[in-house]
Parts: structure tokens; C-alpha cells; sequence
């Protein structure tokens, strides 16, 4: 099995701040607008190279995303940023009728989502907005894995036409994938090969995952890991080719069970190719304060619960 290492670890946040700041650069139809958090998104570089294109909407998330919607009948191309609850569930009713309705050109980015927002706790933490924003005609919604696949995903949205959600997270976690890598929207990325299950997950959960094949191996499991990191739309080829191989599939996310990945996946086999599925989400549950590790041991969603997952679903096979 390929064995994946890392030399440092970043927040995902910043992968996105970094590629707005280079965007600034190169794409001068590119605006930034942020309500109330410059720093935590990683705004800041932009705002100062680019005052002019950089706009300070206060706690008014609402008016926000209308601003944004306005700004590309002019042609521009607006990045909106604040947390993920407070760009999803606080602002659900402009999103859909002045974005998605019309199929405008907003990039929706969303930093600080699930539980490893940590210790702010249940009412900053969102486990919901995967369902929410998936549900949108016309939204395409990512979730990159690593800094390195955030940045490439914000580079690869301004090139896109049509509304999209970029879901990003506040910790520290391994930087895994290639600094060069070309990132296709709606194209699966394999990261092992395997033969008796099928691992599929998004965002912070494909480096649990990696760990979690890195145990079965020595147990003598081979897994297939997958990064989904296009959640909408899906890569639903690359899916079924693996789980016609392996016969069976675990589903990771860092998302409620309920309206996330899993659902997506599961919805497409049963339509296509029934197939055995465990799932290593939230529980239909809020967060609560606590460090990110503590949050991610306590809902069960570590490599461990993971590898736990994978010898129940071949129970099933």
C-alpha cells in the first residue's frame, strides 16, 4: 500500500486566504467580502493589496450575500467569507433567492465548518450545511482535505461559472497532497488502490481515513481510500468502479449523517448498485465546546471508528 506522510501541519483556512491573495494577483474581476472576519478567514493580505476590491459588510451576513449577488451582474467575480454556519444557515433564504435561483456567480466560502471549530462550540459549529447546500439547484459544493488541495480549490472556483460552496475548517491537520496539483471540480481522487472495502471520504476525515487504511493493512485489510472532495457534483463513476471491485463502502464526514456525503452515496447505490455501507459521521446530534481532538473522539469520528466501521461492513459483504 502507498503510505502517505506530512513535514507540516496548516489549517485549510489559510490555503484559502493564500490563493484569494494570489487570485488579487492575476484576476482583477476577483472582490472579497467578509462580515466581520478578515483574520479568521485569512482575508487580510487581499484587503491590503486590494482595498478597492475588498469590502467590510459587518455582522449583516444577509445583506452580504445580496451585495455579492449584485456585484456579479457587473461582471465580478465576489468570494464571500465567514464561518460556515454563518454563511449557510443564518443567510439560507438570500442564498437561495438571490444566488442559487439565478445561478449567480458566488463563491460562498465557508471556514471554521464542523466540529473542529472547537471550542466556540454548538451554536458556531455546523454539522448541517453539506445537506442545506447540496439541496440547492445549480450548487456545486466542495470540501477540500488538506491546505494544499483548499488552495488549489480556491484557485479552481474562480475559474468555474455558477454558485459554489467551499467548505474549510479552522485546526491545524497534516499537509499530505502535492503543492502543484490541478484540482477537478467533480473528479474523485484515488489515493490507494485496495480489494476488500471501499473508504470514501471528504475534507479533514480523508487523513483519518489514510490512518485508518494504514491499520487495516497490518490486519491484513485492503481498502481503497477515496477522496470525495467534490461533494456536488459527484463523482459517481469513480464510486461505483470501486465498490463493483470491493463489495462493499464506508463513508466518512465530518457532517451530520443525516443530509451529508453518505447520503449521497448511498442514494446512488441503491438506485444503481445496492451495495453494504457503514457510515462514520455525527449522529443527528449538535457539538458541544471541547479541543478538536476531544470533539472527533467523543462523536466517533477518529481513524479508530473508522477502522471499527470497516469490520462491520464486511460482516455485511
Amino acid at each position: 500500500m502507498k503510505t502517505y506522510t506530512y513535514t507540516e501541519k496548516k489549517d485549510t483556512r489559510s490555503g484559502f486566504g493564500d490563493a484569494l491573495t494570489q487570485l488579487g494577483k492575476t484576476n482583477e474581476n476577483v472582490v472579497a467580502l467578509t462580515a466581520d472576519l478578515t483574520g479568521s478567514l485569512k482575508m487580510g493580505d487581499f484587503k491590503k493589496n486590494h482595498p478597492e476590491r475588498f469590502f467590510q459588510m459587518g455582522i449583516a451576513e444577509a445583506n452580504m450575500m445580496g451585495v455579492a449577488a449584485g456585484l456579479t451582474i457587473g461582471g465580478k467575480i465576489p468570494f464571500t467569507g465567514t464561518f460556515a454556519n454563518f454563511s449557510t444557515a443564518r443567510v439560507y433564504d438570500q442564498i437561495r433567492q438571490a444566488i442559487a435561483y439565478s445561478g449567480k456567480n458566488v463563491k460562498i466560502c465557508a471556514s471554521h465548518a464542523g466540529l473542529t471549530l472547537g471550542e466556540d462550540g454548538a451554536t458556531h459549529q455546523t454539522l448541517e450545511d453539506i445537506g442545506m447546500m447540496k439541496m440547492l439547484p445549480g450548487m456545486v459544493v466542495i470540501n477540500p482535505c488538506d491546505y494544499n488541495q483548499t488552495k488549489a480549490a480556491t484557485l479552481a472556483i474562480a475559474e468555474y461559472k455558477g454558485p459554489v460552496y467551499l467548505r474549510f475548517g479552522r485546526p491545524k491537520i497534516p499537509v499530505f497532497t502535492p503543492a502543484n496539483q490541478k484540482f477537478e471540480i467533480g473528479k474523485a481522487v484515488t489515493f490507494q488502490e485496495g480489494k476488500d472495502v471501499t473508504i470514501v471520504a471528504t475534507g479533514h476525515m480523508v487523513w483519518e481515513a489514510l490512518e485508518a487504511a494504514k491499520t487495516l493493512d497490518k490486519e491484513g485489510i485492503s481498502a481503497e481510500v477515496i477522496n470525495i472532495h467534490t461533494i456536488k457534483p459527484l463523482d459517481v463513476p469513480a464510486i461505483l468502479k470501486s465498490v463493483q471491485k470491493t463489495g462493499c463502502i464506508v463513508t466518512c464526514e465530518e457532517h451530520n449523517k443525516l443530509g451529508g456525503l453518505g447520503e449521497s452515496i448511498a442514494r446512488e447505490l441503491a438506485t444503481t448498485s445496492p451495495t453494504p455501507q457503514e457510515f462514520v459521521a455525527v449522529n443527528d446530534t449538535f457539538g458541544e465546546s471541547g479541543t478538536p481532538e476531544q470533539l472527533m473522539q467523543k462523536y466517533n469520528i477518529k481513524d479508530t471508528d473508522i477502522v471499527i466501521a470497516v469490520k462491520e461492513v464486511l460482516k455485511r459483504k
